[in-house]
């Protein structure tokens, strides 16, 4: 079964969202949409005609979505088959902070890794 099949997104905490957002835009070239974040798109290698995109996006220095981690970053991984991913990690004994989550963009889920890092899972809705 594959699991992770790339970064779907990074994510850190910064003093001012805005003004970092602005900076990239400005010095990097990203081209962020309203809420701050950047889309990078790009196409799966053993498929070429599948597109796939990886989000940046930075987050107040205050917010409180990476809890219970304490770390100023999140990664988020996209998967395939988060149900049965779960399932899998579960026997495994892996820390799960949520439930599963489903968005119009996909679903998700969070788990702690061996050092109590948040890590966001995805299976996108391409």
């Amino acid at each position: 079964m594959k699991k992770v099949t790339g970064i779907g997104g990074v994510f850190f905490k910064c003093k001012d969202p805005k003004k970092m957002t602005e900076w990239y835009k400005n010095n990097l070239g990203l081209n962020t949409n309203p809420w701050g974040g950047a889309t990078f798109e790009w196409f799966e290698g053993t498929d070429s005609t599948k597109k796939g995109t990886t989000q940046w996006q930075p987050f107040p220095e205050a917010t409180k979505y990476f809890e219970p981690s304490t770390q100023d970053f999140m990664i988020n991984y996209r998967v395939e088959n988060l149900e049965e991913l779960v399932e899998q990690l579960k026997k495994n004994g892996v820390t799960i902070v949520d439930t599963i989550q489903t968005v119009d963009f996909g679903k998700f889920i969070h788990i702690l890794d061996a050092e109590g890092n948040k890590v966001e899972l995805w299976e996108p809705k391409d």
